[in-house]
């Protein structure tokens, strides 16, 4: 995401590769009759075709699930997700870094030392200082709208704002060129993964400030910006100063990717299904809807790729708007809504499973239960009608929606105008192009009265990555907020410390499935469905798994490759 991580987003951008506030836990299963998990040859260009343009190049602004998978392309940080294939993709492993982190006795201290031979596009070497650079550019209050969890966690000094406006954070030391100690506010078992967050990347020392990295970027990892043509283009060519010996998580096998921008989501359908030309080698995200049945022909049946579902798809309720303030309106709301016309209207049960819960069936501490149940998942209208009797408001009430601007998500919000005219809530729609719409949600100076949206986990072990960034009161941001309830409630933050200063990660994911519960009999979200991933690759592309860092079960760009680097 965020779906953001502004977050990481759920719901699938139509065809763009993933979408996702927020990073996003998979699994290395998948299927598809076409072989696309052999080996890739070297050589060729991957062709990638989206339908909207990525939120931002700087990984310090963005977080959903799309350019998060772009990021690991082009940026690599002290830790990182294992790459898709292997036997743990959800695992995170060492990057930048020669080992995991040695944390103190009393878990408050982290110590990092670098690889050797560690360099950037440019050819200048990646120090201690970089890495601390560029980590400390999360909190700039302009830059650092991406992931929270840096900020949330890293000892800062009171009232620090990032190095352009602060200068140097002395709660991440530096005593030599390899060597990183972060100091930590609290005990947190799982900082290896909040390192391996995409705002974590390294930059050169007083680069990055204001628009610097709108349109360009400098990479640490195999491949670098050849062309960024907004809204168009980006043309990815390789990084002769990434060494390969310190890298075992990027195979790199291309030589080049071709990202083409501002597809229609139906021409991309068309094009995967010719598959002429270089769409041979071309991936895009989830088909849509209407092309499902056209793909149980024997030629494409075989080149079908369906990814298991990761992300929640959800309805986020302001609750510092009237009167949606009110808990008995949001149950009322929750008890309204008919999932079972979402999911239809997001294309069946292929591209989705209704969800009652926060946390996906993928993610440790999840817990089956329904606090707002009805016979076949149409909505109990007659007990939403109740609540909103005892609130006052009988005759119903206007609230603004907002959502992205595409035909799918469009479809899931006349699902919901629909559900909630029953009980008298008129609900009016804001489009909001795709590449602005995190970003506008995410603040909260802008947000109306609710938004669709979606959260996946930015690393699967835990939910910690799930309830704390869209519920802690206590981290509602002027920008890249993930709290869109704006929920500040006393009870969920202090079940948040209690639970997040837990050692033992199995007992503490338990808790975190009650605290999903007790957050819906608040009812500051509706959640909708696990959106799952139906994907139609071209017929040479291989090295396709699931990802652990993006969302609606995505393609894992890292091991992505041709068969036959000559062919298209």
């Amino acid at each position: 995401m965020k779906l953001h991580r502004i977050p990481t987003a759920v719901i699938a951008v139509a065809t763009t590769l993933a979408l996702a506030a927020c990073g996003g836990g998979a699994q290395n299963s998948s299927s598809g009759g076409g072989g696309f998990t052999a080996e890739p040859a070297e050589g060729g260009t991957v062709h990638v075709l989206q339908n909207a343009d990525f939120s931002y190049l700087d990984p310090a602004r963005g977080w959903d699930g799309g350019v998060n998978n772009f990021y690991r392309l082009v940026y690599r940080q002290l830790t990182t997700s294992a790459p898709g294939s292997s036997e743990d993709p959800t695992e995170i492993v060492p990057d930048l870094a020669e080992s995991l982190g040695e944390a103190s006795e009393d878990g408050l201290t982290w110590t990092y030392t670098l690889k050797d031979g560690l360099k950037f596009d440019n050819g200048d070497p990646i120090t201690s200082a970089e890495v601390k650079f560029g980590i400390s550019r999360a909190w700039d209050p302009q830059i650092g709208i991406g992931s929270p969890y840096l900020k949330q966690v890293i000892d800062a000094p009171k009232g620090y704002s990032g190095p352009y406006e602060s200068g140097d954070m002395p709660t991440i030391e530096t005593p030599d060129e390899k060597t990183l100690v972060f100091h930590l506010i609290k005990p947190f078992p799982e900082f290896d993964a909040v390192l391996s967050q995409v705002n974590a990347t390294p930059f050169p020392v007083d680069t990055g400030a204001g628009d610097e990295f709108i349109h360009e970027i400098i990479a640490s990892g195999p491949y670098k910006l050849a062309e960024y043509v907004p809204g168009s283009t980006i043309k990815l060519e390789r990084n002769e100063n990434w060494d390969p010996a310190t890298d075992e998580v990027r195979a790199a096998k291309p030589d080049g990717w071709e990202f083409t921008i501002g597809l229609d989501p139906a021409t991309i359908d068309e094009r995967l299904i010719a598959g002429q030309g270089a769409d041979v080698n071309a991936i895009a995200g989830n088909i849509q809807p209407a092309t499902l049945p056209r793909l149980q022909t024997p030629q494409l049946k075989e080149r079908v790729l369906e990814f298991p579902g990761i992300c929640t798809t959800y309805m986020g309720l302001n609750t510092t708007k009237k009167p949606l303030d009110d808990v008995r309106v949001r149950q009322a709301i929750s008890y309204a809504i008919d999932r079972t016309t979402i999911v239809n209207a997001s294309g069946g049960t292929q591209l989705g499973d209704p969800a009652t819960t926060i946390l996906p069936t993928s993610v440790a501490g999840h817990k089956d239960f329904d606090l707002y149940p009805s016979e076949d998942g149409t909505g109990d209208v007659e007990a939403a009608q109740e609540l909103l009797d005892e609130a006052g408001l009988s005759d119903g009430f206007t609230m603004t929606l907002d959502i992205r601007a595409q035909e799918s998500m469009q479809a899931q919000a006349e699902a919901v105008q629909q559900a909630l005219e029953r009980v008298g809530i008129t609900v009016e729609l804001n489009l909001i192009d795709t590449s602005t719409y995190y970003e506008t949600i995410g603040t909260p100076s802008q947000q109306n009265d609710a938004a669709i949206t979606g959260w996946c986990p930015d690393w699967a072990s835990s939910a910690a990555t799930f309830l704390p960034p869209l519920f802690d009161g206590r981290n509602i941001y002027e920008k890249g907020n993930g709290n869109l309830a704006q929920i500040n409630d006393p009870e969920i933050n202090k079940r948040i410390d209690e639970i997040g200063a837990m050692t033992d990660i199995e007992a503490a994911n338990e808790q975190w499935g009650d605290l999903d519960e007790q957050i819906l009999e608040l009812a500051p979200v509706v959640p909708f469905m696990v959106a799952k991933g139906v994907m139609l690759p071209g017929e040479n592309v291989t090295g396709l798994f699931s990802s652990a860092n993006a969302a609606t079960g995505g393609i894992d760009y890292v091991g992505v490759g041709l068969k036959d680097p000559e062919k298209g």
